[in-house]
């Protein structure tokens, strides 16, 4: 059975592969691209999205009541993100090099590269660096909750999981002690090397 699974996951990376691959296209399509880093417009597609850029006023005028009255409860948020990161900081750096797992690098999650987009005005760039900052955070404190998670208990439940991180599937399944022990002992040679 662990055959078939490893053979699915292999599809599973071969597609993401796949997808990588026609993003980078679509981006060559939308005329950008990355020169050393920095984010690159040709000149004529930035005139047309300064073109096609809704002033803050036409924004606001146009805007649902509601998504306006609602927009500080979104925005107060932040307040308890900042702190969730900073606890991230702090166990990240405490917990990990006792355990012997390599730091997850943050700059890999939290993205911020929207406001290079000239068709957008200050607040939807507000809202994108936002939500930028939420998810990449989210994702960040999964991918060091998963590590935790490989290292402290590396099991399936006994009932199927929404949403489970890449590392869940080569987690041992639910009763099975010797894929267990076989894990944990794998785990400790990946993250020691």
């Amino acid at each position: 059975m662990d055959i078939d699974i490893n053979a699915i996951a292999e599809k599973i990376h071969a597609l993401e592969l796949e997808l990588d691959a026609e993003l980078a296209r679509r981006g060559a399509q939308l005329e950008y691209g990355l020169v050393h880093g920095k984010l690159i417009f040709e000149n004529e597609v930035l005139r047309r999205h300064r073109a096609m850029k809704m002033s803050t006023w036409r924004y606001l005028k146009r805007a649902n009541i509601l998504i306006v009255l609602t927009a500080p409860v979104i925005y107060s948020l932040i307040i308890p993100l900042v702190i969730f990161d900073l606890f991230l900081f702090a166990y990240q750096g405490i917990c990990f090099p006792a355990y012997g797992i390599k730091r997850v690098k943050r700059s890999d999650y939290l993205v911020f590269d929207r406001h290079h987009l000239a068709y957008l005005n200050v607040i939807e760039k507000i809202n994108c660096a936002f939500c930028s900052y939420a998810n990449g955070l989210i994702a960040y404190a999964r991918e060091i909750a998963s590590l935790t998670e490989a290292y402290w208990c590396p099991i399936k439940h006994a009932v199927r999981l929404q949403g489970s991180h890449q590392r869940y599937r080569n987690f041992a399944d639910f009763g099975d002690a010797a894929a267990h022990i076989k894990f944990v002992e794998e785990f400790d040679r990946r993250n020691k090397e």
